[in-house]
């Protein structure tokens, strides 16, 4: 294999490594929801994973090892399995965790039979020959990329030795970062129906990501057992029958220059443009367009909507648009200047921006604006529905041009 090959590995281990940790978190965190207790999870300060107490004691501390092989061995002489202990060894040694705090060694790897590490799991456990063999290894291994580990572990009082080993589980053969997908599922399973469990996972992993990246770039941060609570009690609101999930990266999309520009030219928006309307609200068309887009294809990509129901919805939008677009010609008359048009017009675009939102929803628990704004400007990008009294005739020929380049 080549250096850059073998660098692409690495590369790919590290990251594999990084994301099993946050799955892993996550799917402990869910775990120990059901018990009730409040608890602080975060990865990567104390160790990968650290539970503690709301006071910030730390309850369990968890490493985790994620091997592509699937026969990957733990050994007595294993790196990761000293690397741990020498993690755990130097922070007891600094006062940073205590007697009686859970240490986890969580590994997709095995522990072979006989090994120090096979007598560490919970089952057949003797921590006195998991020592010995621990201390035998130390004493007589010449593995250099375990030599600062034997180092800590030889200076170490032999009764410290045992009370950390007391606390010490290894948990091996742990599903990859592959299979904890199904894991997840499971955990998961009552909070939704069995037709939308990845709609529901995909989201709640997007949280939990973004929220420990947010605590691993903001010191002190912790995640709390109640926003993972509410989160999920959020989430399981969103895909009742009456509801539909709202993406948290749409509602936090801030339009830029680039698809601003990339539109100034759609029908929807030249639609606003002859409203005479501020450009404040070609830019709020713009953003809305694009979220009700994206969310509505998120919804039929993953089979989240009944049949027809999208085609009702739109029905829906029309007939009340129709409504107002009528009550506006009506106001506007024959004799009508342009003035008093295009200031009829604005009129109903705000209709469009404030009160159709709250009157037409395509279920009655999908509330966010930008679904019903947006959905209204798709249809005004066919010039099915429009704001100027003249937008049909006006813009008909932009879409006849348009038709003949494509």
């Amino acid at each position: 294999m080549t250096t850059s090959g073998a660098s692409q590995f690495t590369a790919a281990d590290s990251i594999t490594g990084y994301l099993y940790q946050v799955r892993i978190a996550l799917l402990l965190s869910l775990r120990r929801l059901p018990a009730g207790a409040d608890f602080l999870v975060s990865v990567e300060t104390l160790d990968d994973v650290t539970f503690e107490t709301l006071g910030g004691t730390p309850q369990e501390l968890l490493q985790t090892k994620h091997h592509r092989q699937r026969e990957a061995m733990l050994t007595d002489a294993s790196p990761d399995l000293w690397k741990t202990l020498r993690i755990w060894l130097e922070a007891y040694h600094a006062g940073q965790i205590v007697a009686g705090t859970a240490l986890y060694l969580l590994t997709t790897a095995q522990s072979p039979s006989g090994s120090a590490a096979s007598y560490l799991r919970t089952a057949g456990r003797d921590v006195e020959v998991a020592l010995a063999a621990l201390e035998a290894t130390a004493q007589s291994s010449t593995n250099q990329t375990n030599a600062s580990a034997y180092a800590v572990f030889l200076k170490t009082q032999a009764a410290t030795l045992r009370s950390i080993l007391n606390d010490v589980v290894v948990i091996d053969s742990s599903p990859s970062i592959t299979a904890l997908d199904q894991e997840l599922r499971t955990v998961v399973f009552s909070a939704v129906e069995r037709k939308h469990l990845e709609s529901f996972l995909v989201r709640l992993e997007g949280w939990w990501f973004r929220r420990v990246l947010q605590q691993l770039t903001t010191s002190g941060d912790r995640i709390l057992a109640d926003e993972l609570e509410s989160q999920m009690s959020d989430l399981r609101e969103q895909f009742k029958q009456e509801s539909l999930p709202i993406d948290d990266d749409l509602l936090n999309f801030t339009l830029d220059e680039a698809n601003q520009a990339a539109h100034a030219d759609s029908p929807f928006v030249r639609q606003i443009e002859l409203t005479k309307a501020a450009k404040t609200r070609i830019f709020a068309a713009v953003r809305d367009y694009y979220r009700a887009f994206v969310q509505r294809s998120r919804w039929i990509r993953e089979d989240l909507l009944l049949v027809g129901e999208l085609t009702k919805y739109e029905r829906r939008l029309l007939e009340e648009w129709e409504l107002a677009f009528a009550a506006m010609t009506d106001r506007c008359g024959e004799a009508a200047t342009e003035e008093t048009k295009e200031r009829l017009a604005r009129e109903l675009l705000e209709w469009a921006e404030q009160a159709a939102p709250t009157r037409v929803q395509i279920r009655p628990r999908v509330t966010e604006p930008f679904v019903t704004r947006g959905s209204l400007h798709m249809l005004a990008d066919k010039l099915v529905v429009g704001w100027h009294p003249e937008f049909r005739e006006r813009l008909s020929a932009l879409l006849k041009a348009q038709g003949a380049v494509a």
